[in-house]
């Protein structure tokens, strides 16, 4: 469970984001990242894309993209994407897409059932040909994890950075990490709290094949985090 809080009012997600901070993180690789894994000009199913951060770059190369959050105040950020209101695995399109995208460690969830739901929904919307882009945290990541303070700037208007704080670094299963995240802008400031399980190829190979998926062969980046899948042949 994450839970986000402000030091002001502000509109707050049915699963604890704080929107005005999402709408302020930018992105960062992830855009090229999934574009080089999907065709000129595919159709891109977002699954919990929050404020467009990555929306947005992945229209401006050339995707077309339907956004789907279960906030509609993140929705309203994004512009030039059909948005879905929904939660990932309620969620029942009809329509098949060339790439579906699941990021942000969505697939590190504790829970087994909400992680095969999200997975289920992937499948259920990618095209016979088409593939599904998944980022998860790197495997070693869960045993180097220490506290850590970085700085970066703020997307939209461009003002002030983003002080990002971790700490509360707890190990309570073999597989699991629990930490509390920082994230302060000027006088502002929003702590949230996670928990993430650790999945190394078989694991995940394993989630994929229970709702007819596979992993590719090569990673889309060195260290693992960002993976690519197919149905299974």
């Amino acid at each position: 469970m994450t839970i986000s809080t402000g030091s002001g009012p502000g509109a707050i997600t049915p699963d604890g984001c704080a929107v005005e901070l999402y709408a302020l993180v930018p992105a960062r690789d992830e855009p090229e990242i999934i574009d080089a894994a999907s065709p000129p000009k595919a159709s891109i199913l977002e699954l919990g894309c929050g404020a467009g951060r990555v929306t947005h770059p992945l229209i401006a190369l050339g995707h077309s993209v339907v956004a789907v959050d279960e906030s509609p105040e993140m929705l309203a950020h994004i512009h030039g994407a059909r948005t879905v209101v929904s939660r990932i695995e309620d969620l029942d399109l009809s329509l098949g897409f060339d790439v579906v995208v699941l990021s942000s460690h969505l697939v590190n969830v504790p829970d087994d059932d909400q992680r095969r739901a999200f997975l289920a929904t992937c499948a259920r919307h990618v095209l016979e040909t088409g593939c599904v882009v998944i980022q998860r945290h790197p495997v070693s990541w869960f045993d180097t994890l220490a506290p850590s303070r970085r700085s970066r700037p703020a997307g939209g208007d461009g003002g002030e950075p983003i002080m990002f704080v971790l700490d509360g670094i707890s190990r309570p299963a073999p597989d699991l990490v629990a930490a509390t995240a920082e994230y302060l802008v000027g006088d502002r400031r929003w702590t949230q709290t996670f928990v993430a399980r650790r999945l190394d190829d078989a694991q995940l190979n394993t989630a994929l094949a229970q709702v007819g998926l596979r992993l590719d062969d090569a990673y889309l980046t060195d260290d693992g985090s960002w993976v690519r899948a197919g149905r299974s042949r």
